[in-house]
């Protein structure tokens, strides 16, 4: 390959890399994914191609109130790095309904350039009628949805920035338990999006376990002068599986036995509770026995309980027994309530 092609894939490999504004991203950084992508450069010519070269001929800003430096296109640049095509301007405007109902809309904003792309690409093949694809196309979640946390920008930007860069993090948190502010140093390890709300896992300095942070409850962030460190041996997945979202009650799974309805067996025949389900129907009876292997957690007995009459647990006999003790006492409750009423 001649020096002239060389240099010109590196261009346009280096703008590919840096985010629209709010995003941003350090010299260093840039330095090292050009070269997992086989551009080895030296600092001083990357910050000339950046500050000389690409900045005069595109809207290239730069954050230079820290060091390393930050860079970033300006907002409302509308070039296409690799040019968007009608497929995936279709698969983007479907993922921007859903992701509206999942994340804050300051993380769903860091995509809005790309969604705004896909929609005027869209919008310019009137002739075709994939024009009116965003206006017949809705992603609706599956059960009671909150609305997301509000989080700031800044916050966001900070951790993203902090988790990537493996930085420590200074930040002023509410508390829910004591409805205080209080102050950390945070050691970011990784970000779970869950339901309405975002976290994030950290080390709290000068401890050793793992605690999540909700970042709407994150009132102030900045960068710290603390150096990061790593939980040994942290693999997010594991985490998760752990149950540490999933508010687990035993370490390992449980064999579900219950009675459903018919119109249960046939949500469950369609879109399994698990992959070892069987589903019998029982003999002269309208209801059909539901076996499976499930995870030993607080997640799938609320599920239970939303299925209400349409459920009769039969193992585990803790579950059906907390199931017949909350029956009993939403009964209570709405008996209570008529008589005072």
């Amino acid at each position: 390959m001649s020096v002239a092609r060389d240099t010109l894939f590196r261009y346009l490999t280096l703008l590919q890399l840096i985010p629209r504004y709010p995003g941003r991203i350090a010299t260093p950084v840039l330095k090292e994914k050009l070269a997992e992508r086989g551009f080895n450069i030296d600092v001083r010519s990357l910050q000339r191609d950046l500050s000389q070269k690409l900045s005069s001929h595109f809207p290239l800003g730069c954050d230079d109130s820290e060091k390393p430096y930050k860079w970033y296109f300006d907002r409302d640049f509308q070039c296409h790095l690799p040019a968007l095509d009608v497929p995936s301007a279709l698969t983007l405007v479907l993922a921007e309904e859903y992701l509206k109902g999942l994340l804050p809309p300051v993380v769903v904003g860091q995509l809005s350039s790309h969604f705004t792309d896909a929609r005027r690409l869209l919008d310019e093949l009137a002739s075709n009628g994939l024009s009116q694809w965003a206006r017949k196309v809705r992603a609706i979640p599956n059960g009671m949805a909150l609305i997301p946390a509000e989080l700031e920008e800044t916050t966001w930007q900070t951790v993203a920035q902090a988790l990537l860069e493996q930085k420590a993090i200074d930040v002023t948190y509410l508390s829910r338990t004591t409805e205080t502010n209080k102050h950390f140093t945070l050691h970011p390890q990784g970000i779970v999006s869950r339901h309405s709300a975002t976290y994030l896992l950290a080390q709290v300095e000068g401890f050793s376990d793992l605690r999540q942070f909700a970042l709407h409850r994150v009132k102030q962030v900045t960068l710290s002068d603390v150096k990061w460190q790593a939980t040994e041996a942290f693999d997010i997945d594991a985490y998760i599986q752990g149950g540490a979202f999933g508010y687990r009650q035993g370490p390992g799974d449980v064999t579900l036995e219950a009675e459903i309805t018919r119109r249960v067996a046939w949500l469950l025949n369609e879109t399994p509770i698990a992959d070892t389900q069987t589903i019998e129907a029982l003999p002269d009876s309208k209801w059909h026995r539901l076996t499976a292997c499930v995870p030993d957690d607080q997640q799938t007995l609320w599920w239970l309980m939303g299925m209400g009459a349409n459920v009769k647990v039969i193992a585990p006999a803790a579950w059906r027994d907390t199931l017949k003790t909350n029956a009993e006492q939403v009964l209570a409750q709405y008996q209570e309530s008529v008589t005072t009423a």
